[in-house]
């Protein structure tokens, strides 16, 4: 028996968001599994930026926010966060999947809007929650997997491919129990990125750039050869019968290197890169590793009183990137360069929960908060990018730094008002200060001033239980989104694009609301979910071209509305057979409604345009047939329409270097139990070898295989 590693939060806090689920077993049996984050991407309104397998950056899109903001939803492991709040972007924003194997989820629940007191105004995308696993028993799995993609984009064509090993070992002795694993993962990814230049060298491929400039195609770069290395390991100790302690450690290494592929050639033949500086910022080599530990002590009474603590850290070890300052004659890089680094970052949180519930009527929740992320981000020159010293030369040729902190009480009641209606009311405070921030750039540093908020957000759900089967509930939530430490301090450079802090912004305030009925019974489920979202003063990252540069700014954005419509159908037992169907569409009108301070180069407005990043349309549909008791086979769709990723929306030319477009990806899966100890799993995403941008080129057709042994 495998029992789960704590109850889940959800029950134990009775929270009153609309949620969706999925179980360990429908994720062996349906997802073509290679990292962590892919048993996510068929959930209801969820979509995964998954560039390449073994992506770092791979953030969730969720029903009101687009794939730029990663700080607008929030990813735990056993109630400990695995978001990098040190971020709000696609970048350093990542949650970090690597700190759960895919053999260690029990289930995952996404829990949608801001209306529960428990969390913070992160919250107001929604909530992931991989709930782990804990054995009773001695067990160990192997599992050996490896995917091929075949990918085509203008000159550049190949077999780009995936190889994986993972090893779990765990078992119980007595009052302890423990499970270790650990990951190896090595892929050669298809070029993230594609050289353009306003001119027309000899070898250049005639195109747009997504707002209809020239930006005809030099080359492909970042063509990456990574290897990840993960080591978890949990502890839990069954101190009574109801009080459990928990131990949590994760290591992450990963080092690769970049190259690229030039198109361009000189008059007698021989590769150039033209003396275009774009081919040096996708070639680099890069190097991290990671620290997380998690401490957790939580009871599960099911009586008057139960509670938790949980304390976590996560460590920049080391995380170093090395580029190259330029290109010479011919392929030649310039031997000097820059080096990024991202040492000394990373966040510490603390949480304490209690539940009381006096009687039957009421169950009231109440509990702390405390985090702090540190940003330390300097550049260094090199005059050997490829082997100097992580300082490089010493000297800085930008550095950010600084640290964000927040402390929050928090307390909720769930009121059964009268036989059939609930209602959970509460509210969040919060206190937040941002302090120790410096920015040099060149020879020019300025101290940042100490900037502090503090708001109160109040949440209300009212749940009318119409009969066993029926339920309907109306939500709201204020939530308050602060800066994190990176929108207000970091500066990123490289090549031609510069990312530019603002130590001025203030935080966002979103009033959210749903309205949802849904019929569940054992085997189906039908939910019909009405929401709305207004933000003021949103964070939205801008990029502009200022003097042949791509600068990158964080701004508060006055207001936006999202509003839409979200229908979940999901059916086991299609017809009387072993067929499960679930299908998941969603509908979201995005609009700016003012930004006085926004005025574009060409004069456009950005009132009345969409909001950047978010898709009017999504469609996720899975149809699964259970062939056998050994046999499963599914194939499933996942469409999301085209946005812009420019506030006043003038990026309308679609299928380039940088564009935002809309797909349709069709993927297949079959899982076959060879044994009861050994099963194979073979599929293909993107079956249908769509091509499309989300700024960098993604995946196209790729074949993905595993064969996992029990002991």
């Amino acid at each position: 028996m495998i029992r789960a590693a704590g109850p889940a939060i959800a029950r134990r806090l009775a929270l009153p968001q609309t949620r969706a689920g999925i179980s360990r077993q429908k994720i062996d049996s349906t997802v073509n599994m290679v990292d962590t984050e892919d048993a996510l991407k068929y959930l209801p309104s969820i979509m995964l930026r998954k560039r390449n397998a073994g992506d770092t950056q791979a953030t969730v899109e969720t029903r009101t926010w687009g794939v730029n903001s990663s700080a607008r939803s929030l990813v735990y492991v056993d109630d400990a966060p695995i978001s990098a709040l040190i971020s709000n972007n696609n970048t350093s924003g990542g949650p970090r999947w690597g700190m759960v194997a895919p053999e260690q989820i029990e289930r995952i629940d996404v829990l949608y809007g801001p209306f529960a007191a428990a969390y913070p105004g992160n919250a107001m995308g929604g909530v992931i929650l991989i709930t782990t696993r804990m054995p009773d028993h001695f067990e160990a799995t192997i599992r050996q997997g490896g995917g091929a993609q075949t990918y085509a984009g203008y000159r550049t064509h190949g077999t780009y491919g995936t190889a994986t090993t993972a090893v779990t070992l765990g078992d119980r002795i007595g009052r302890l129990s423990w499970f270790v694993s650990a990951n190896r993962e090595e892929s050669l990814t298809q070029p993230l990125f594609f050289v353009t230049t306003a001119a027309m060298p000899r070898g250049a491929i005639p195109a747009l750039s997504k707002t209809g400039a020239v930006a005809n195609v030099a080359g492909a770069s970042g063509l990456q050869h990574v290897t990840m290395n993960t080591v978890t390991g949990r502890l839990a100790y069954d101190i009574t019968d109801w009080l459990r302690a928990t131990y949590m450690v994760g290591y992450w290494t990963d080092d690769g290197r970049s190259r690229a592929q030039t198109y361009l050639r000189t008059a007698a033949g021989a590769a150039t890169y033209g003396g275009i500086g774009g081919f040096a910022n996708g070639i680099y080599t890069l190097g991290a590793a990671h620290l997380s530990n998690m401490v957790a002590l939580r009871t599960d009474t099911r009586g008057t009183w139960d509670g938790e603590g949980v304390f976590t850290a996560y460590d920049y070890l080391h995380d170093w990137q090395r580029n190259p300052a330029g290109v010479l004659a011919g392929t030649a890089l310039t031997p000097g360069g820059a080096i990024a680094s991202m040492a000394g970052s990373g966040w510490k949180t603390a949480d304490g929960r209690a539940t009381w519930r006096p009687d039957a009527a009421h169950e009231v929740s109440f509990g702390g908060h405390w985090d702090r992320y540190m940003l330390e981000n300097p550049t260094y020159d090199t005059n050997d990018w490829q082997a100097s010293a992580t300082h490089g030369n010493g000297t800085f040729k930008t550095l950010g730094r600084g640290t964000t902190q927040t402390e929050a009480a928090w307390a909720q009641d769930a009121w059964h008002v009268l036989p059939g209606w609930t209602l959970t009311a509460g509210g969040r405070m919060e206190f937040w200060q941002a302090f120790g921030g410096y920015n040099l750039a060149g020879t020019v540093g300025q101290a940042r001033p100490r900037v502090h908020a503090a708001h109160v957000s109040p949440k209300a759900t009212l749940a009318w239980r119409i009969d066993p089967l029926w339920e309907a509930k109306l939500s709201f939530g204020e939530a308050w989104r602060f800066p994190t430490v990176s929108e207000l301090y970091q500066i990123v450079s490289t090549g031609i694009t510069y990312a530019l802090p603002n130590a001025d912004l203030a935080p966002e305030r979103v009033l959210s609301g749903e309205a949802s009925i849904e019929r569940r019974t054992a085997d189906s489920v039908v939910r019909l979910s009405l929401f709305q979202e207004n933000t003021h003063d949103a964070l939205i990252s801008q990029m502009t071209m200022l003097d042949a540069v791509y600068v990158t700014t964080n701004q508060n954005v006055t207001a936006i509305r999202n509003r839409g419509v979200e229908c979940v159908v999901q059916k086991q037992n299609l017809l009387g057979r072993d067929i499960d169907l679930s299908n998941s569409v969603t509908y979201v009108d995005s609009r700016i409604l003012s930004d006085p301070g926004f005025v574009s180069a060409t004069g456009t407005m950005a009132a009345g345009k969409h909001v950047p990043y978010v898709p009017a349309w999504r469609d996720t549909l899975q149809l699964t047939w259970h062939a056998t008791a050994r046999l499963d086979l599914t194939g499933s769709l996942r469409y999301q329409g085209r946005v812009a990723s420019t506030i006043d929306n003038t990026d309308r030319v679609g299928h380039v270097f940088g564009a935002f477009d809309g797909f349709l990806v069709a993927d297949l899966h079959v899982r076959y139990g060879l044994t009861q100890r050994l099963t194979l799993d073979v599929g293909v995403d993107n079956v249908n070898n769509a091509r499309y941008y989300l700024y960098h080129p993604f995946m196209m057709r790729t074949w993905v295989g595993s064969l996992k042994a029990r002991f």
